[in-house]
């Protein structure tokens, strides 16, 4: 039995390929002035780093390169601060190892 060497999560999903549906994002954040707690810990949980602080101290996100792994569901939507839908058909994450 091999031991593969330990690979970073950043260098598999490198591989991975998403289709983008213009204008239609299936994750939209509720406008706010100052983040929520559950926002602010996207910054971090997400694995795919979708999410990002502006200069007005807003969280963003660009759903271009989301694994559609529903942490921010776990976390956000019980609060209302997400709306999450998955990607119509034929959109979304493509992935490369399954």
């Amino acid at each position: 039995m091999s031991i593969e060497p330990s690979v970073r999560v950043e260098d598999k999903l490198f591989y991975n390929r998403y289709l983008v549906d213009a204008g239609r994002a299936h994750i939209k954040i509720r406008p706010h002035a100052t983040p929520s707690a559950e926002l602010l810990s996207m910054l971090k949980a997400c694995p795919a780093r979708c999410y990002e602080l502006n200069d007005k101290g807003q969280v963003e996100i660009t759903v271009d390169g989301c694994i559609e792994c529903g942490t921010c569901r776990v976390i956000c939507e019980g609060s209302g601060d997400i709306e999450w839908s998955y990607p119509r058909g034929g959109y979304g994450v493509l992935f490369k190892f399954g």
